[in-house]
């Protein structure tokens, strides 16, 4: 085959941001196939070229389900037939809960059971890489190829494509450069790229860390609210602020800062959650309404990069057990964990609550 013909991480790569904009995905798997589109971006015009082509199918996560009083027959996913009178207005509030307790649905649910679900998982799967809603409708197809090749859209190996987004993504250092800061002129920043084209990562090293010792250690998840503009929903911003402060006293350290927005939802989905704490849910109520897990991060990023940069051991600023955890079983030994008990505050005293009572932060 040509080495012009995109690899399986690149498709995933053209795949997610055809989703974003609602153009179809062909994802394929042992001669079956089916043209997908994200419910919450699914346009009149393509939902009616869908219903043209067969029974239409809406498929949602489990939390979501849960939601909604559907039955979720197949795990993690279930999956409806779509009603005949249902248009894009109803299909979205299907997605999105912000209305969930202004018009309650009842039903009734055709759910479907039985027969063949992992194209309707990998499709799941891949709107939360693409971090948009993780709802999807879907159309089985014949000679799913094809159907890409005549209407020029993206289609990818299911099975092949669910495989690489499980598996710890392989990362490439782009650059790294001096950066004097506010906490220590001896600063240098690295820049790290993934291999599916997802997002970027990011290394803040501090002083010049031995490698043959622990190195304090912070493995930041992004937070534009706390980070950028002070948002005093979370304590990120005072987190991070703190962290390095630590670090430049300490003469060395590298803090990790992941672009995993939201405990990975994104930062859309994230004010979707927002939205829905302001009708009286916790933080962790409202990823399942939304239809996420309660974290949906990967920490094995943070364990690669480190890796990368040379370090074996390091004493890690957490208040998350998962991330000690992570680190261990990444083969990056956690000599100690150090508390970071920074930035509450009368707005998210409740949240940080919800974080130890049901994530198990050590507060």
């Amino acid at each position: 085959m040509s080495s012009l013909f995109p690899t399986t991480a690149e498709r995933l790569a053209r795949a997610r941001s055809d989703l974003r904009m609602g153009v179809g995905v062909v994802l394929s798997q042992d001669g079956d196939g089916i043209l997908a589109i994200s419910a919450e971006a699914i346009s009149i015009d393509r939902l009616a070229e869908m219903r043209a082509r067969g029974d239409v199918t809406l498929t949602l996560t489990a939390r979501r389900a849960e939601t909604l009083k559907i039955r979720a027959y197949d795990g993690d996913v279930a999956r409806l037939a779509l009603p005949n009178d249902a248009g894009v207005t109803w299909i979205r509030s299907m997605a999105d809960p912000a209305d969930d307790l202004l018009h309650p649905m009842k039903g009734p649910w055709q759910e479907l059971r039985g027969g063949d679900c992992q194209l309707a998982k990998a499709a799941i799967q891949l709107a939360k890489s693409a971090q948009i809603l993780p709802a999807i409708l879907y159309v089985h197809v014949e000679n799913p190829r094809d159907l890409a090749n005549t209407h020029d859209l993206t289609v990818i190996d299911a099975q092949a494509s669910s495989l690489l987004m499980k598996n710890a993504h392989a990362l490439t250092q782009v650059v790294h450069a001096r950066l004097p800061m506010t906490v220590s002129d001896a600063g240098r920043l690295h820049v790290f790229r993934t291999d599916d084209g997802s997002s970027e990562h990011y290394a803040v090293e501090i002083g010049t860390p031995d490698r043959s010792h622990p190195v304090l250690t912070r493995l930041h998840s992004a937070c534009f609210t706390g980070d950028v503009i002070g948002s005093l929903k979370c304590d990120c911003g005072p987190q991070l602020n703190a962290a390095l402060s630590a670090m430049g006293q300490n003469g060395a350290g590298v803090l990790l800062y992941l672009n995993q927005e939201g405990r990975g939802i994104g930062l859309a989905n994230k004010m979707r959650a927002y939205s829905l704490q302001d009708q009286g849910f916790d933080t962790v109520e409202a990823n399942h309404r939304l239809g996420f897990e309660d974290d949906e991060r990967d920490f094995r990023t943070g364990a690669e990069i480190l890796k990368k940069l040379g370090f074996k051991s390091v004493k890690l600023m957490t208040n998350n057990p998962a991330k000690v955890a992570k680190m261990q079983d990444m083969g990056i030994e956690v000599s100690e964990r150090v508390a970071l008990k920074v930035g509450e505050t009368d707005q998210n005293r409740a949240y940080l609550a919800t974080k130890a009572k049901k994530s198990g932060h050590l507060l």
